[in-house]
């Protein structure tokens, strides 16, 4: 069997010191939560590329019942520490989402800064549309188009960021309607600011 590299087991103890991240997941987070219907006592979301819970924190005292997914057990270590705290249910998977089947069904999904980690984007938007309950949302916040520089460091990343229309159009194409996609944050790093956008869909 091959494992693929944890990435982040050096950082996820230091991942959540730097104000600039979890600023932005805060921004993210508040955005999310104004755009998506969720019910606390029905509503069960899938946290993709969960890493060391930042969004979940903030998600969780809205629904019933989050399932986080990420590759990196580092990070989900941390957020199994997290877990007494969480004002929701927890479900916790270590798997890559892309290459493994599922048989639990969401009524939203939702991502922080993750995708630009995953190769076949479009395939994973059809993964998602077939996860989702009929009327299900999708809400998926990452990097606008940039040059490269955001990421110092190799964190196993495909894509410098997205056009924010072909990244719509990668949503519309997985078979979802109502894609809205704008500006929710702006990273501000020494080097260079880094808009940060959120797409939202519904499943028919």
């Amino acid at each position: 069997m091959h494992v693929k590299k944890d990435y982040f087991h050096k950082k996820s103890h230091q991942y959540e010191k730097e104000a600039s991240r979890t600023n932005n997941v805060k921004n993210i987070g508040e955005a999310i939560l104004e755009r998506l219907p969720f019910d606390k006592t029905q509503t069960h979301v899938m946290d993709f590329g969960s890493g060391t819970g930042l969004l979940t924190e903030q998600i969780a005292p809205f629904v019933r019942k989050i399932t986080t997914v990420d590759i990196s057990a580092s990070m989900n270590q941390v957020l199994r520490s997290k877990q007494e705290k969480l004002a929701c249910e927890l479900a916790m998977l270590e798997l890559d989402l892309v290459n493994t089947e599922l048989e639990e069904r969401f009524d939203g999904i939702v991502s922080s800064m993750t995708i630009h980690h995953v190769e076949d984007v479009q395939a994973l938007f059809h993964k998602f549309h077939r996860l989702l309950n009929n009327k299900g949302m999708i809400a998926l916040a990452d990097l606008d188009k940039e040059d490269g520089s955001f990421h110092t460091e190799d964190t196993g990343v495909f894509h410098f960021g997205f056009d924010q229309s072909e990244f719509a159009s990668l949503a519309h194409k997985a078979g979802f309607e109502n894609v809205s996609i704008e500006i929710v944050n702006v990273v501000k790093k020494p080097y260079g600011e880094y808009p940060v956008f959120l797409l939202t869909a519904q499943k028919p």
